[in-house]
């Protein structure tokens, strides 16, 4: 893959594995809930462990767009399993930090 196919596989200078929702893996508009920082390129050549790459200051926003209510009103537009599927991904974050797990993930895990 050339820098460029690279490049346009990203979204907010981020690869799709910084989305918990990634909808088309090839369509980068597709991907929600941003949730890492952009030393996940270091995680994904494996010079640095994943969980330290976790964006914290993001994490309450992509939590609050899981549930109903949504963030700032509004739910994330993705279907239930993708819902279901995001929810676990950002919970297993949480408990790998040793972090108390949000009442909006406990309730859809």
């Amino acid at each position: 893959m050339t820098t460029r196919e690279t490049a346009a596989k990203a979204k907010e200078g981020l690869p799709r594995e910084a989305f918990a929702i990634t909808g088309d893996p090839t369509d980068p508009e597709s991907w929600k809930l941003p949730h890492h920082k952009r030393s996940i390129y270091r995680a994904l050549k494996r010079t640095l462990d994943i969980e330290k790459t976790v964006d914290w200051e993001r994490m309450p926003t992509a939590v609050a767009a899981l549930s109903p209510m949504g963030y700032r009103g509004r739910r994330i537009a993705a279907s239930p399993e993708d819902i279901l599927k995001a929810a676990r991904h950002l919970a297993d974050h949480y408990r790998k930090a040793n972090k108390p797990l949000p009442d909006t993930l406990a309730a859809l895990g």
